[in-house]
């Protein structure tokens, strides 16, 4: 059975209400935008969504605020969205903020079936309420949980039919981990090529990780703040 789909659409035809999905980019980098569209035109709701951030207002993971599809979101930072901040504080959307590398590690985790590890990161802050902590030669560490999902949204630069992948400079963020996280991963493509002409040596993360892929177009790419300098 081939991996690639017609359409955004049927490639997240089967995420439903609670699903839990991960999420490609950092900040407006390298996100899968046509899929999280897709997923915002089906309506679906109570969704946990694990990513860096969560998009801006009306672009990204942030066209999913106004209809208040996500239940859940696990980040490290959520700073540039003005109606996620608005839905936290009126209590309407639970957060779970984790340190950048400590989310990092844990999808990682999770994709390679390690079901939790030890960091000192957090240690003695809001962070470690809850967790167990442990004490490795005089100094303490806190446990932490891996992260998988019923679904990973993926952005990359070029695939071939079987799902082999190449990410294109920054892009390739936080997309390898989550693609190994999630029970089904979709990934939009830029480039959709046959089998055999990409170089291994070039492949980021081989296709068995991979369920389904998309050509996924147009992409609008936006710059979360464009700064210039004022002419003289």
């Amino acid at each position: 059975m081939g991996k690639v789909v017609a359409s955004v659409q049927e490639a997240i035809h089967d995420i439903e209400n609670g699903a839990t999905i991960l999420v490609g980019g950092f900040g407006l980098c390298g996100i899968p935008e046509n899929l999280i569209a897709a997923v915002y035109e089906k309506g679906v709701k109570q969704l946990t969504v694990v990513s860096n951030n969560c998009g801006v207002d009306g672009f990204g993971l942030g066209v999913l605020l106004p209809n208040k599809q996500i239940k859940k979101m696990v980040a490290s930072y959520v700073g540039e969205n003005k109606l996620f901040e608005q839905q936290f504080l009126n209590g309407e959307l639970e957060v779970e903020l984790t340190p950048q590398g400590t989310l990092a590690e844990r999808i990682r985790a999770g994709g390679a079936g390690i079901p939790g590890f030890y960091t000192a990161t957090g240690v003695g802050t809001a962070i470690a309420e809850g967790k167990e902590e442990k004490d490795f030669e005089g100094k303490a560490y806190i446990l932490e949980r891996a992260i998988s999902g019923d679904f990973a949204l993926v952005k990359a630069w070029k695939a071939d039919r079987s799902g082999n992948l190449v990410f294109r400079k920054t892009s390739r963020n936080f997309n390898p981990l989550v693609a190994t996280a999630g029970k089904v991963t979709i990934v939009e493509v830029e480039e959709l090529v046959e089998v055999g002409e990409l170089d291994p040596d070039e492949i980021h993360l081989p296709g068995v990780y991979v369920q389904r892929i998309v050509h996924g177009q147009p992409y609008e790419k936006r710059i979360e703040r464009r700064i210039v300098r004022e002419d003289a």
